[in-house]
């Protein structure tokens, strides 16, 4: 965990005192996550996570957030549904910082994703993203294309030192995806952070989406672009296309891909690269004092981008 706020044993009795979920067991901080504090908080009655809100997430976004939850939960997706205190609020403050309280989802990450888990991914992300469309709150994508420029003119002069001429490169790459970014395709709640630690399995099933601090309303393939990202390369380097076929046919029995959908894969899966690019470059030239976490590597989504640049169509990723 990037930071953590200190609470005091008063602190968080008094927190707890207004939810009806029991007698604190235990109170121990995670230390996963670099964008807010979270705890595992144990009662008598069953296991929470607590979560307080640092500066990277905008407490105007967190109704968002939190009721996409509940939205989500009540049309039985598997994901954390957010506690409401005996005033009806899910959102509290906590050592004066909003803070809310969510169900504990049993599961593990998957550290080497098979197939069959990209395919289980693939109908889920589908469910989600049904189960989302009548949701009624709206936030728009704030690290979307409109995003990119602004974040990459912060750390421009230094991308070189992580390898030469990498500056130059993404500028032209930004250019180019700026210019040919799609403006109409199918659209609504996405997660746009589906990496596999946000992904929960027990048993080999999948047991739930976990970290909806992301989500945001953009393009459905949008998301899917972010997953042939984070789950279907290898350690080595390579894409492994027999992941993504199975992806991407399971999230078709589920909802059904346009061909604008199809045709927009390849570039919108290199702006997905080139936005993991752009953050990780971001933290890795401001890191955190303190921070648990280490700042991942930014040029491994170069390379990913790198591929998609050679894409020529959906083929490529298993699909015809």
């Amino acid at each position: 965990m990037a930071v953590y706020t200190e609470i005091t044993d008063d602190e968080l009795a008094a927190f707890v005192s207004a939810y009806d979920i029991g007698r604190i067991v235990s109170f121990k901080g995670i230390a996963e996550g670099v964008e807010n504090s979270n705890y595992l908080l144990q009662t008598d009655r069953a296991n929470y996570i607590l979560t307080i809100y640092e500066k990277r997430v905008a407490e105007r976004d967190l109704p968002f957030f939190l009721g996409l939850m509940d939205h989500l939960a009540d049309r039985s997706f598997p994901c954390p549904t957010p506690i409401h205190d005996r005033d009806g609020d899910a959102l509290r403050r906590l050592a004066g910082k909003p803070a809310a309280v969510v169900s504990f989802l049993e599961g593990i990450s998957i550290r080497r994703p098979t197939a069959d888990h990209c395919a289980q991914l693939g109908a889920t992300l589908a469910q989600l993203h049904l189960a989302g469309s009548d949701f009624t709150l709206k936030r728009d994508n704030a690290l979307s294309v409109h995003s990119w420029r602004p974040l990459f003119e912060g750390s421009h002069k230094e991308a070189d030192s992580l390898e030469p001429g990498l500056g130059a490169h993404v500028a032209q790459e930004l250019t180019d995806i700026e210019q040919h970014w799609p403006t109409d395709l199918p659209h609504g709640v996405i997660h746009a952070d589906l990496f596999p630690d946000n992904v929960l399995f027990l048993e080999n099933r999948l047991s739930g989406f976990i970290d909806f601090y992301f989500a945001c309303n953009d393009f459905y393939v949008y998301d899917l672009a972010v997953c042939l990202n984070a789950w279907c390369f290898e350690p080595d380097g390579s894409f492994n296309i027999t992941k993504a076929r199975a992806m991407l046919t399971a999230y078709r029995r589920q909802r059904a891909i346009t061909p604008a959908e199809l045709a927009a894969l390849p570039l919108l899966a290199r702006g997905a690269a080139l936005r993991f690019l752009l953050t990780r470059l971001h933290d890795w030239l401001n890191q955190v004092p303190g921070a648990l976490v280490r700042p991942k590597d930014p040029l491994e989504y170069w390379r990913k981008l790198q591929f998609h640049r050679g894409v020529t169509g959906p083929s490529a990723y298993g699909l015809e």
